[in-house]
C-alpha cells in the first residue's frame, strides 16, 4: 500500500470514528454535509478517488479540519 493510500485510509478511519462518537448515521452525516450517503461510505472505506472539496465538507460538518505539514 502506498503512502497516499495509507493517508486516505487514515482520513476514513478518523471520519468514521468521529461520526460514530457523535452518534450519527452515514445518512445523517451525508444530509448535513450536502453529499451522498455513498460518498460518506466510500470516504470511510478509504476510496482513493473521493473529491477533496467533499472531504472538506464532511470534515467541517464533523468539526474536523485537515492539516498539512512538510514531509521530511
Amino acid at each position: 500500500m502506498s503512502n497516499s493510500e495509507q493517508q486516505v485510509d487514515q482520513i476514513g478511519v478518523i471520519v468514521r470514528q468521529r461520526r460514530k462518537s457523535l452518534s450519527m448515521t452515514q445518512g445523517e452525516l451525508a444530509d448535513l454535509a450536502g453529499v451522498s450517503q455513498r460518498f460518506v461510505y466510500d470516504l470511510e472505506r478509504g476510496k482513493p478517488s473521493v473529491a477533496l472539496d467533499k472531504v472538506l465538507l464532511v470534515c467541517s460538518t464533523l468539526g474536523l479540519r485537515l492539516a498539512l505539514e512538510v514531509a521530511n
